[in-house]
C-alpha cells in the first residue's frame, strides 16, 4: 500500500504582473482560480505533470538544483499547498519539518511553542506533556526552553523544530535541507532517528543536497529538473545521472568565463600583423606585476612570442574544465612566434580558488634547454593523476626569456574544476590507504543494516 501517491501533479503560480496586481479576492472566488485569466508569460510552474508513488516504510531523496520545484513538492505532500492540477495523496498522520522555525511564535518561549507546534500537529496537550522531557533532551535545549524563541540562534530553531516533529510520532515525515545549519553533532543525531523511524516501517521524504545521504539511506531518489521529473529509481544510477547533468552545466559556464576573461584581457587586436609587438617596436604591457604571487589575472608581455591558444583535456583526450580527483589532465599551448627565437622559458602554475600556489613549475627548472622555435608551434604538459582535493582552481601559462622577461603571461585566465565523491580537506589529494591492528575495526558507512 501507497504512504505517498502524486498522480500528474502541477502547481503553477502567478509571476507579478502590473496588469493584474490588483487582483481582489472576490474576483478570485467569482473565477474559480487566480490564474485563469492569466497569459502564458504570467505564469510559471514550479511543479509540472509529477507522477511517482512511495510505498508505506519507504524512504524517498528528493535532489535537484535550487529552483528545481523540490520544496513545492515537499509543500504539495505536505497539505500546505495544493496542486493546481493532479492530485498528491498521503496516508497517516504527516510530520513536516520544511521550513526553519515555522510555526514558531517569536514572542512566546521554547517551552510554549513546543505545545503549540504538538497540538498543531495532531497531539493533545497531555500527550505533547508526556513527551515534552524527551523532547527537549533531544533538542539539547535544557537551559533555554523557558527563553522567548526569538532569542534564539537558526541552530537552536532547527534542533527545536526537528525534536518535535519527530516526537510527533508520525506516519509520513517530510524533511526539507534544514539539517544543514545543525551542527555535526546533532546532524549524526538526526540521522541515528531516520534509521531508527526506517526500522519502524515509518515513510520518509527527504529534500537535500547531500548526494552521499541519498545513496546510503534512500530506498529511491526523485530528481527535480525545472519543475519537472528528470528521472526516479535506484540512488546511485540517479545520483550519477545527477552528477553528470551537474558537471555538463559546470563545463558551459567555466568554458564561457574563460572566453570572457581571455577576452577582457587582450591587449593587442588578434587582427593585428604580428610586427607591431616585435622587438623594434616595444610596448609598454611588457612589464609584469612585481610580486608574481599577488597578482591579479591578466595578461601582459611583448608578444615577440605568443600564447595563441590554451586547452585543457581529459583523459578521454577531449577539451573540458570538469575533472576528477585522480584524473589526468593535459595542457595544450598553442605558441606563435613570427621570427626564429632561441632565448624562452615555458611555464605553468596552478591556484586554488583563495590564490594559493599549489604547484608551479616551467621548463628551465626542469632543465630543459630551449634550441629554437619559429612558427606556429606546440607544447603539451601532462599530469598523469590530477591528485587535488575537490576544488576550483585555476591556471597560469607563459612564456618568457630566461632571464624572466615577459613575452606572453596568462595569469589566471583558465579555469578548471575537480570534483570527488571524498570530501576531505586542503589542496593535495595524496594516494594513500589505512591499515588498521585487529583490536580496531570500522565499518564502511553505508554498511549497517
Amino acid at each position: 500500500m501507497h504512504a505517498i501517491q502524486a498522480t500528474h501533479a502541477s502547481k503553477v503560480y502567478r509571476r507579478y504582473s502590473r496588469r493584474h496586481q490588483f487582483t481582489t479576492l472576490k474576483s478570485a472566488l467569482l473565477s474559480g482560480s487566480l490564474t485563469r485569466d492569466l497569459r502564458p508569460d504570467e505564469t510559471f510552474a514550479a511543479v509540472r505533470d509529477v507522477t511517482f508513488t512511495v510505498p508505506r516504510g519507504q524512504t524517498l531523496g528528493v535532489i535537484g538544483r535550487n529552483g528545481s520545484g523540490k520544496s513545492t513538492l515537499l509543500k504539495l505532500v505536505a497539505g500546505i499547498t495544493k496542486p493546481t492540477t493532479g492530485t498528491v495523496d498521503v496516508k497517516g498522520r504527516i510530520s513536516a519539518l520544511i521550513e526553519l522555525g515555522a510555526g514558531f511564535h517569536p514572542e512566546i518561549s521554547g517551552r510554549e511553542n513546543v505545545f503549540i507546534n504538538g497540538i498543531m500537529l495532531g497531539l493533545t496537550k497531555r500527550e505533547v506533556a508526556r513527551r515534552f522531557d524527551e523532547i527537549v533532551e533531544f533538542a539539547e535545549m535544557k537551559d533555554f526552553i523557558d527563553a522567548p524563541v526569538k532569542t534564539y540562534s537558526s541552530g537552536m530553531y532547527m534542533r527545536l523544530g526537528f525534536a518535535v516533529a519527530i516526537h510527533v510520532d508520525p506516519e509520513v515525515l517530510l524533511v526539507d535541507e534544514v539539517l544543514a545549519v545543525g551542527d555535526e553533532g546533532f546532524t549524526h543525531k538526526c540521522l541515528d532517528k531516520f534509521a531508527e523511524f526506517k526500522r519502524r516501517g515509518k515513510t520518509i521524504l527527504l529534500v537535500t543536497h547531500s548526494l552521499g545521504l541519498v545513496e546510503r539511506f534512500c530506498d529511491e531518489a526523485l530528481w527535480m529538473d525545472a519543475g519537472s521529473m528528470k528521472a526516479i529509481g535506484d540512488p546511485k544510477r540517479v545520483v550519477g545521472a545527477y552528477i553528470t547533468d551537474v558537471e555538463v552545466g559546470e563545463e558551459q559556464l567555466l568554458a564561457a568565463g574563460d572566453a570572457k576573461a581571455k577576452e577582457l584581457s587582450t591587449v593587442v587586436s588578434p587582427d593585428e600583423p604580428a610586427t607591431a609587438v616585435l622587438p623594434d617596436h616595444p610596448i609598454e604591457t611588457a612589464e609584469g606585476p612585481a610580486d608574481m604571487f599577488r597578482a591579479t589575472e591578466g595578461r601582459w608581455g611583448s608578444r615577440e612570442i605568443e600564447i595563441t591558444d590554451v586547452q585543457l583535456y581529459g583523459p578521454d583526450q577531449q577539451p573540458g574544465h570538469v575533472f576528477h580527483s585522480g584524473d589526468q589532465m593535459t595542457i595544450r599551448i598553442a605558441l606563435r612566434s613570427p621570427v626564429e627565437n632561441e632565448d624562452f622559458v615555458i611555464g605553468i602554475g596552478i591556484f586554488n580558488a583563495e590564490g594559493v600556489c599549489c604547484y608551479g613549475t616551467n621548463t628551465s627548472i626542469e632543465e630543459l634547454k630551449a634550441v629554437r622555435i619559429f612558427g606556429d608551434a606546440e607544447a603539451l604538459f601532462t599530469i598523469e593523476s590530477l591528485d587535488l582535493v575537490e576544488g576550483t582552481y585555476k591556471i597560469d601559462v607563459a612564456i618568457h626569456k630566461l632571464d624572466g622577461y615577459p613575452y606572453d603571461y596568462h595569469r589566471l585566465l583558465y579555469t578548471f574544476r575537480v570534483k570527488s565523491r571524498t570530501k576531505d580537506v586542503g589542496i593535495y589529494r595524496p594516494r594513500h590507504a589505512w591499515r588498521f591492528s585487529d583490536s580496531l575495526a570500522f565499518d564502511r558507512a553505508g554498511d549497517e543494516a
